[in-house]
């Protein structure tokens, strides 16, 4: 019998328009007044953590429940709708008189994405929204983006801890992702560092990107990446030892088991401690081989790039679907890479995601990785 997932948190409708291809231009030339610049037709997606992490998980082969906050209105119909195709809409919480989430996403080719973003009735998501049966049997249990649900943040994540602390008096293993944060918000400007530090001891797996890590812990560095970037993918510009590993070991001594830090299109880097037997109570996981880790996993040669929108969050479906499977540190993480790999050949988060076993395939075949 397959281990059980919850993937639970933001959950957004994601509107991307098709810019074509032969159209390079930056986005600050298209958001300008009086301006009319024209493109195809849209692409209209769920998004967020719920829709790209637990949908990935469900096109690998997990068994997991999607549980995330939605309005009743149009497009809180749109998003069921899409999410009831794979069989995934059980868990979804409809408040009449709320506003779903939404995100206009603006990618035009050669361009990193930016996005229009109403958060809606993610704002009002608390713990009590995921009650102690739905916990019953779950072996893992994955949140995403509380960067962007005000109660998660609020009062120095108090409600954050409150849903960690009871996820592992059940027994269950426990990840938790974050997203990119406005500065200038009132998620922007929340103490990530003490929320962390109050959160992080729940945490087996940590699973940040680079940028929504560095820009919380280490301000002054991300300062001085983004200038070197001059406007330019940063993560192109990383030094693994100089850079990333240190904010690892910050998320170790905060309390973390082990911490996965995406970094674009360079890689993956992982990060254990010397305790991660207490993951291993439900899970598949031989907790000495997953102790004491430092790994870093190129990304995979693709042929096209349509959208990187969601790539980050099936990176971690692809780690989690793989723990649950029983593989081990090396094997979940070169799944985690090549499933973020064919995200971005797609304009959505999941189409181009074949199972577990024929992504496997793809990789002892040979499939080439990109210059370290």
């Amino acid at each position: 019998m397959k281990k059980k997932a919850i993937a639970a948190g933001h959950i957004c409708l994601d509107i991307t328009p098709v810019f074509p291809e032969s159209k390079k231009t930056d986005i600050g030339r298209l958001i300008q007044p009086g301006k009319l610049f024209q493109v195809g037709e849209a692409e209209i997606n769920t998004g967020g953590a719920v829709a790209n992490t637990g949908l990935g998980m469900k096109a690998l082969g997990a068994d997991v429940k999607l549980m995330g906050k939605i309005g009743r209105d149009a497009f809180g119909a749109i998003a069921r709708g899409i999410l009831k195709e794979y069989g995934a809409d059980e868990g979804l919480i409809e408040v009449p008189g709320e506003t779903t989430s939404y995100s206009v996403v603006l990618a035009p080719p050669g361009t990193d994405r930016s996005f229009l973003h109403c958060p809606g009735a993610n704002s009002t998501f608390t713990s009590s929204d995921i009650p102690d049966e739905a916990l019953e049997d779950v072996s893992l249990f994955h949140f995403g983006y509380p960067t962007l649900m005000p109660k998660f943040y609020e009062n120095d994540g108090e409600e954050l801890e409150k849903l960690y602390e009871r996820v592992k008096r059940h027994g269950i293993a426990a990840s938790l992702d974050l997203s990119a944060v406005d500065p200038d918000s009132e998620g922007g400007r929340a103490d990530w560092p003490r929320i962390l530090k109050r959160v992080l001891p729940y945490v087996d797996f940590f699973v940040p990107s680079f940028e929504e890590l560095a820009s919380m812990l280490m301000k002054d560095r991300y300062e001085e990446l983004l200038l070197s970037a001059g406007g330019e993918d940063l993560t192109g510009f990383l030094q693994i030892d100089e850079d990333v590993e240190p904010l690892g070991r910050m998320c170790l001594d905060m309390g973390a088991k082990s911490v996965l830090i995406k970094c674009g299109a360079s890689g993956l880097f992982f990060l254990s401690g010397s305790h991660m037997g207490g993951a291993d109570s439900r899970l598949p996981l031989d907790g000495h081989k997953w102790s004491n880790l430092k790994i870093f996993i190129r990304s995979y040669r693709i042929d096209r790039v349509l959208s990187g929108t969601g790539a980050g969050d099936v990176c971690i479906a692809a780690f989690l679907t793989s723990i649950l499977e029983g593989y081990g540190p090396k094997e979940s993480l070169e799944h985690a890479a090549a499933a973020g790999a064919l995200c971005c050949t797609s304009y959505d988060a999941v189409s181009a995601i074949p199972s577990l076993s024929l992504l496997r395939e793809r990789i002892d075949a040979g499939w080439e990785q990109n210059p370290s």
